[in-house]
């Protein structure tokens, strides 16, 4: 494998365990009865969740820089921590199978401590400063310089 086929987000461990995730909510919630609206409605959104633990990953790895790749990372957090309770609205409508989730549970944990080391990876230096302040790397503020601000750039330079 060489140095692009390796770096694809496909290959990495934590987008692995994500697409068994979804292949294993997908199998489960086949079981869910086609004339159960309320569980239809609860497959789909399960299926969203769990779509979105790869989705976000390659959008991460994508938009390399440290903002964006944390802001997928958290809507990462959100939806697994979603999926990971939805057994309890299977189970109040009456899904007859809500034991099998417990596997899903299982790749959830698996899951988050793969998610644990993808995060600490991110390169805390390649950051533009988010102005909002929820996704910064430690140390740098929503109000700070920009310290792009201090490089001397006249467009005339270029233009002659």
């Amino acid at each position: 494998m060489d140095e692009f086929e390796e770096n694809k987000p496909e290959n990495l461990p934590i987008y692995k365990k994500g697409r068994e995730i979804y292949d294993t909510v997908k199998e489960i919630t086949a079981l869910i009865p086609e004339d159960n609206e309320i569980l239809q409605d609860i497959k789909m959104q399960m299926l969203s969740d769990a779509a979105m633990l790869t989705v976000k990953v390659a959008g991460a790895e994508g938009g390399d820089l440290y903002d964006i790749r944390m802001q997928n990372a958290a809507l990462i957090r959100k939806a697994a921590m979603d999926l990971m309770i939805q057994n309890h609205s299977l189970e109040d409508f009456g899904f007859e199978y809500v034991e099998y989730f417990d596997i899903v549970r299982k790749l959830i944990e698996e899951y988050r401590l793969l998610f644990i080391d993808w995060v600490a990876g991110f390169d805390k230096w390649n950051y533009i400063i988010d102005r909002w302040g929820l996704f910064n790397p430690p140390g740098v503020g929503p109000h700070d310089q920009d310290p792009d601000d201090d490089i001397p750039f006249d467009p005339d330079d270029f233009l002659e």
